[in-house]
């Protein structure tokens, strides 16, 4: 037994790295393996990717969710942003109808979508001060929306429908908003942190990161430029990931191979 302390561990249980697996499959097969191939990029909470500023909460919320749409090539959805505050005011329409691909860069929204037939997007202004939740957050939920049109069924029990969507909103490039905000300090002076700025996370930490490391093993993104964007106790946990996926050769060609 003795010799069991210097055996190699895995990051995650097999069976969840192969539902990982799965999951990106159902994305590739369902919501169009060239855009991800193509499209899709890392992306990163800095303003090099979120720029801009306005000076309303409203307003920002808006700005920092339509950079959103754009980076999940889902920027010709029909939506409407409502603070959260608002939310039991409206409901949402019956259908989602897209005009064009489901994913798309080139895709353009229609002027013609009336307000009642958008898909609402609720916004938390707590989080106007925690961007990478607030991005998050946005991601999921579309995510959400996204998953709900695939042709085939998720893989995975209902009640796992939030975690599948939260894989997928990594397949799309936002994993490091995931990861940094799968978990909050809590530690610290009490006006450090505001507990309504908190996003609600389903995947743990070392799963979502490992999602995060399948996206970037997928799209050959180096470490060197993911690691500067993690909170500093996921750069190990990010790195074995990697490590990890890199002798999944047949697991990968499987997924390279979707079309």
């Amino acid at each position: 037994m003795i010799f069991d302390l210097f055996a190699r561990r895995e990051l995650l249980a097999e069976d969840t790295v192969e539902w990982l697996f799965d999951n990106f499959a159902w994305a590739l097969r369902n919501f169009d393996r060239n855009v991800f191939f193509n499209e899709s990029i890392l992306v990163i909470p800095s303003n090099r990717h979120f720029p801009g500023r306005v000076n309303s909460v409203e307003g920002m919320a808006s700005l920092i969710f339509e950079q959103v749409k754009t980076y999940a090539s889902m920027k010709h959805w029909p939506c409407r942003l409502i603070d959260q505050s608002r939310a039991s005011e409206f409901s949402q329409p019956a259908n989602i109808q897209i005009p064009g691909r489901i994913r798309g860069a080139d895709e353009v929204e229609s002027d013609f979508v009336a307000q009642e037939n958008k898909l609402l997007i609720v916004y938390n202004p707590h989080q106007i001060n925690d961007p990478e939740a607030m991005i998050a957050s946005y991601a999921h939920t579309l995510a959400h929306y996204l998953g709900s049109m695939a042709q085939d069924p998720a893989p995975g029990a209902e009640e796992l429908w939030p975690h599948i969507t939260e894989i997928l909103a990594v397949f799309m490039g936002f994993g490091t908003m995931f990861a940094n905000s799968a978990s909050v300090f809590r530690g610290g002076c009490g006006s450090c942190h505001n507990p309504l700025a908190e996003r609600r996370a389903f995947l743990s930490q070392d799963e979502v990161t490992y999602a995060l490391a399948l996206f970037c093993v997928l799209k050959e993104v180096p470490n060197k430029d993911v690691l500067p964007h993690l909170k500093k106790h996921l750069r190990p946990v990010f790195k074995k990931a990697v490590k990890e996926l890199r002798q999944k050769n047949t697991e990968l060609d499987n997924l390279r191979a979707i079309n």
